[in-house]
């Protein structure tokens, strides 16, 4: 770094430097010595990583951030929650602040302020509709990574998406719903749809996944469904999240009867499985509409994603490993699927106990023989 300190006709010090990019920056002092400090600081700034160009912090987030979501390289799911978090959220809330001037108290009002939105006022017909704990994370770990990249590009110098207390709600544990419940719900929607909740139920296959199937996807005789494609919110066919996704699933005759019957009297297209009334494939947006209306029918907390949830803890209850649940789910790693499910195996606490009970069965032994010989004493 080129630095150096000169005393002007006015009598004060001037101490410059210039930066990496060969921009020049400079202040002026009364005392030659505070020139000197300043000049050691943003040397060693520079030396920790830690200097930013303080005209860069100038910029306003709403710009940096969309500059940065302009060049990201992600999948289509991840891209449409980069881009609800910052248009929806961020942006409006705190768009308007220049980069240098957010500090940690302002992301932790933030935090506060997404927990408490309300996203639907209260009703006569239910409670008021907030974001989740998980909403509220997923938010939030966007906004980490944009200032994290203003970091990387010497915008900022610390990030201030540090030590942020998040929610912690119940949506932690998956909600599973019970048997009765995916019956109550797939009879309350009509009978063109009610194979689908069956299909889910049984096969654990994400919504996009089913969307996305064809008819010759399905192999009737070795009771199989073949996941290779996924249908996005926005209706367009698209690769699946990752290559553990790409699966065959077996499923049991209870799907393959429910699939057959289906068939039999909605005929699917090429291209899709499942069509609407007019014979075009079944949207995204319009099942989950389908489901939240019989839901509510049925009086059930169900979601489109709740018989995803059903079927892992089938398998669960039923003895599957993590592996064999991994698989059937198409999860990327089994840190996915223990993170999501690790509550469900059933067993730990009496494992501990036997295990426990084994290594201290020697001494279990001998207090049983002190017992024994007191009451004979007595």
């Amino acid at each position: 770094m080129a630095a150096n300190i000169a005393k002007r006709p006015n009598g004060r010090w001037r101490a410059r430097y210039r930066d990496d990019a060969g921009r020049e920056h400079a202040r002026h002092f009364e005392r030659k010595v505070d020139a000197q400090a300043w000049l050691d600081e943003q040397t060693a700034r520079m030396v920790r990583g830690e200097w930013a160009d303080p005209r860069a912090g100038r910029e306003l987030l709403s710009a940096y951030a969309a500059r940065w979501q302009s060049i990201q390289v992600s999948s289509p799911g991840t891209a449409r929650i980069i881009d609800n978090a910052l248009r929806i959220h961020i942006v409006p809330r705190l768009g308007s602040q220049r980069l240098a001037y957010i500090r940690r108290s302002d992301v932790q009002a933030f935090v506060k302020w997404l927990e408490s939105r309300e996203l639907r006022p209260a009703t006569e017909s239910g409670p008021a509709r907030t974001l989740s704990a998980g909403s509220v994370r997923n938010i939030y770990e966007v906004l980490a990574r944009v200032m994290d990249a203003a970091v990387e590009d010497r915008v900022i110098a610390i990030s201030p998406c540090r030590r942020i207390a998040l929610p912690k709600g119940h949506d932690d544990e998956v909600e599973v719903p019970t048997l009765e419940e995916v019956d109550r719900v797939r009879d309350a929607l009509p009978e063109r749809w009610q194979a689908l909740p069956v299909v889910l139920a049984g096969s654990g296959l994400r919504v996009g996944e089913l969307l996305g199937l064809r008819p010759s996807d399905v192999d009737f005789l070795r009771r199989s469904i073949r996941v290779e494609r996924q249908r996005l919110q926005t209706d367009q066919i698209a690769p699946l999240k990752s290559r553990a996704s790409r699966r065959s699933v077996p499923v049991g005759q209870v799907v393959i009867d429910a699939l057959a019957a289906h068939l039999a009297s909605y005929p699917a297209t090429e291209d899709a499985l499942f069509t609407d009334e007019l014979g075009k494939p079944l949207t995204y947006r319009r099942w989950k509409r389908l489901v939240s209306d019989a839901a509510k029918v049925a009086g059930a907390e169900i979601t489109s994603h709740s018989f995803r949830h059903f079927a892992a803890s089938a398998l669960i209850s039923g003895g599957a490993s993590v592996k064999q649940v991994q698989a059937f789910l198409g999860h990327a790693s089994a840190v996915v699927t223990l993170r999501t499910y690790a509550h469900l195996w059933p067993g730990d606490e009496d494992r501990t106990r036997k295990v426990l009970d084994a290594a201290l069965g020697p001494l279990g032994a001998r207090a049983d023989s002190v017992r024994t010989e007191a009451a004979s004493e007595g």
